[in-house]
């Protein structure tokens, strides 16, 4: 029997996971530009995917968000 995605836990859920959304794209990103510094001799790689990892991860928190209540 698949789980309620409606029920209380599974909102609970859902939102859990929203909430390690925008962390883990911010982390992911600054790594990413801090290893691509390392390798390129660069200092600005990591700002740069940096930012790019916090719109991504708005990005996603605003789809969830549509699916869940559009």
């Amino acid at each position: 029997m698949k789980p309620d995605p409606n029920s209380p836990w599974g909102m609970m859920g859902r939102y859990t996971t929203l909430a390690f959304v925008l962390p883990s794209s911010m982390f992911v990103g600054f790594v990413v530009g801090f290893l691509l510094d390392k390798l390129f001799g660069t200092t600005y790689l990591d700002m740069v995917f940096l930012l790019l990892g916090i719109v991504a991860g708005f990005v996603e928190l605003i789809r969830e968000l549509q699916k869940n209540h559009g």
